[in-house]
């Protein structure tokens, strides 16, 4: 079953798929570059609306996205395939695989926030892959939740063209953007994709108004180099504020980078330290135990506010307006009542 596709035109008997900068060009019969966009009788159709291959519940904390409703939990789904060609992809056995290889759930849009409700799930993330492939299904799917009282979150690469960008993320209360490196090199030998248009889908949320928070991976040999790092540091400062939280997380050897060695944790200390010096407010560490880059301080007077062990919330005094219980200054995110409770840290499958 098939569905059909936005984001196309034809150039003679070919279509040109223009949901993400690739513009995968597709004679019949032929699938795109995630396999999950297809020319089939003169059309372009989706072989992933409605059908995630994978559905779990995980603690929000784990997207990661720390500032928004914190210690709730969040219906995860993800679909076969990924726009990307990462060689150190640590989803994978989902992103690399092809949608008929996988089983999948029928889920129908008007179907998610049930779903969600029924778990107990404060919002819904597009996940695991990238929901840049099936943007038509993240739309309904997003639309449905909000009517709902369900947040819609994604959790992406920004590669993405910008029409697809300006339908499908302002659909989204939160976003993660992964900013997986520093340089066109890196992204072009590494991700099989271009920095500048990740840059400029970050600049983009940011200015809609949607939560956005930072991921960056750092793989030992790769994009660790202290002088990319800062220029990392100094865009984000520069480009979108001080309070767009960077999560810099640890690398473990997977998928094509199995003889890389894991992020020492130093590194990434080290890293969160420059990356404050460079005016970020809100600097975290991943993937390691590390108590300093795991507490969400005031801006205003540093009093500790959400301490977490892992992914598990273990104290949360932001109040519900968002601000600190002791200066009263507003804390950058999105806190309501929801996110006064504490998470256990766990997940949990559902396919």
């Amino acid at each position: 079953m098939t569905h059909p596709a936005r984001y196309w035109h034809r150039e003679g008997e070919r279509i040109v798929c223009t949901a993400c900068p690739r513009l995968c060009t597709l004679s019949e019969g032929q699938h795109g570059f995630c396999y999950v966009r297809k020319h089939e009788d003169g059309q372009l159709v989706s072989l992933a609306y409605g059908k995630p291959n994978a559905v779990a519940v995980d603690p929000i904390e784990k997207k990661p996205l720390w500032h928004f409703l914190p210690g709730t939990t969040i219906l995860s789904m993800g679909t076969a395939g990924c726009n990307l060609g990462c060689r150190f992809c640590q989803n994978w056995d989902l992103s690399k695989a092809k949608s008929h290889h996988k089983r999948a759930l029928e889920l129908a849009p008007k179907d998610v926030p049930v779903l969600a409700r029924r778990e107990g799930a404060a919002s819904v993330a597009f996940t695991y892959n990238d929901p840049t492939i099936y943007p038509e299904y993240v739309i309904d799917a997003a639309r449905a939740a909000r009517a709902a009282g369900v947040s819609p979150v994604g959790v992406t690469a920004g590669y993405i063209s910008d029409a697809a960008r300006a339908d499908m993320y302002p659909m989204l209360d939160a976003l993660n953007i992964d900013l997986k490196g520093f340089t066109e090199r890196f992204y072009h030998k590494l991700t099989f994709s271009h920095l500048q248009p990740v840059l400029e889908t970050i600049e983009w949320s940011v200015k809609q108004g949607i939560w956005v928070e930072l991921t960056t991976l750092v793989i030992p040999g790769h994009n660790d180099d202290p002088e990319e790092l800062r220029a990392q540091f100094r865009w984000i400062a520069e480009h979108v504020g001080p309070d767009v939280p960077l999560h810099l997380t640890a690398f473990h050897p997977d998928y094509k980078l199995q003889d890389i060695p894991a992020t020492p944790p130093e590194t990434l200390i080290r890293a969160r330290d420059e990356a404050r010096g460079f005016g970020l407010r809100f600097v975290y560490t991943g993937n390691i135990w590390d108590r300093v880059g795991s507490v969400t301080s005031c801006p205003g007077c540093e009093l500790p506010l959400i301490e977490r062990r892992w992914h598990a919330v273990a104290a949360n005094r932001v109040k519900v307006d968002g601000t600190c219980p002791g200066c009263n200054a507003k804390v950058p995110g999105v806190f309501d009542a929801r996110s006064q409770t504490t998470s256990g840290g766990r997940r949990y499958h559902l396919l």
